[in-house]
């Protein structure tokens, strides 16, 4: 390496995702804008429907309509200038915007992670302990589960993406991918980035693997108690498969997506790309048509609204 070059740290990243396709780069846009309006289109309506029904003011759904505003707001982090950057080769960004990108995208990220565990919460107090069902869900009782959760959102994403802005680029300016995302930025530093890998697989581990177990107990525990309610439980179970899907989707593309950077594996370049970005754009395409076709209320009152 150019001596020079050891005193200069790059300001200034080219993302330059799928960039082996070359010419056909540009049609890169056209999936990615059809599942954009779908997105915005979906998550939209189901937004309205929950906001305008008072029928639908309840936590469960108050729940699904916050989950479809993380999924609105996803889209609108990263995925304009990623059409941007396929129309018009627009794909330079600052360290600052980069940095800035991937806090909120990761702050987003985790915060959908928590939804997903207060939703199996609501539904855990509603089929197991239903007499005190109001009262666990009332603001001052349910903040006890959601602050833990945003405190701790909070601290991991602030400290990874600070670690991150604090590192020296002397290589390469380029980063294989359509956003910032954590480790493909690490991985252009120079010097050594132990403690960055290590805070990720830290953040990983403390974030959506504790997600997933605090949801897969709360479940247990509640086809546990529907199986020895017998009949009586079948609602509530048909309730809960809704739930079950969207969290079995989200956290398996989340996670894969996440471990892809960070274990050593034979994915191409472009594979992990696409894994990242499907992970932020699939929630919020399959999100809402899971939740307007399975949830009988809400089917119900997007129905009455289209007539």
């Amino acid at each position: 390496m150019d001596p020079l070059m050891e005193n200069v740290s790059h300001t200034y990243f080219i993302l330059n995702g799928f960039n082996e396709l070359g010419e056909l780069r540009p049609l890169l846009s056209i999936p990615f804008s059809f599942m954009f309006l779908l997105s915005i289109s979906a998550n939209s309506l189901l937004l309205y429907v929950i906001v305008s029904q008072r029928v639908l003011h309840s936590p469960m759904y108050i729940l699904i309509a916050l989950l479809a505003c993380t999924d609105l707001s996803q889209l609108f982090i990263f995925l304009p200038n990623m059409l941007l950057n396929f129309l018009f080769d627009l794909r330079g960004i600052s360290l600052t915007g980069c940095l800035t990108q991937m806090y909120c995208n990761q702050f987003n990220g985790f915060l959908h992670s928590s939804l997903l565990v207060w939703m199996a919460l609501d539904r855990y107090f509603a089929i197991c302990t239903p007499l005190y069902y109001h009262n666990s869900m009332a603001l001052p009782g349910f903040l006890k589960f959601v602050m833990p959760l945003l405190i701790r959102n909070f601290l991991l994403n602030t400290v990874t993406v600070s670690l991150a802005g604090r590192l020296f680029f002397c290589f390469r300016n380029v980063i294989d991918h359509c956003f910032c995302e954590h480790m493909a930025l690490v991985k252009l530093a120079c010097g050594n980035t132990s403690i960055n890998n290590l805070m990720g697989l830290l953040t990983i581990f403390l974030i959506p693997v504790t997600d997933v177990i605090i949801i897969t107990i709360s479940y247990v525990i509640i086809f546990r108690s529907v199986f020895r309610s017998g009949t009586s439980g079948t609602k509530a179970l048909n309730t809960c498969v809704t739930h079950i899907i969207i969290i079995t989707a989200c956290l398996v593309t989340a996670l894969t997506a996440f471990l892809s950077y960070r274990i050593r594996n034979n994915l191409s370049p472009s594979s992990r790309i696409f894994l990242s970005t499907m992970y932020m754009l699939f929630a919020g395409c399959f999100n809402p048509i899971v939740y307007g076709l399975r949830t009988n209320e809400i089917r119900q009152q997007i129905l009455r609204l289209l007539k």
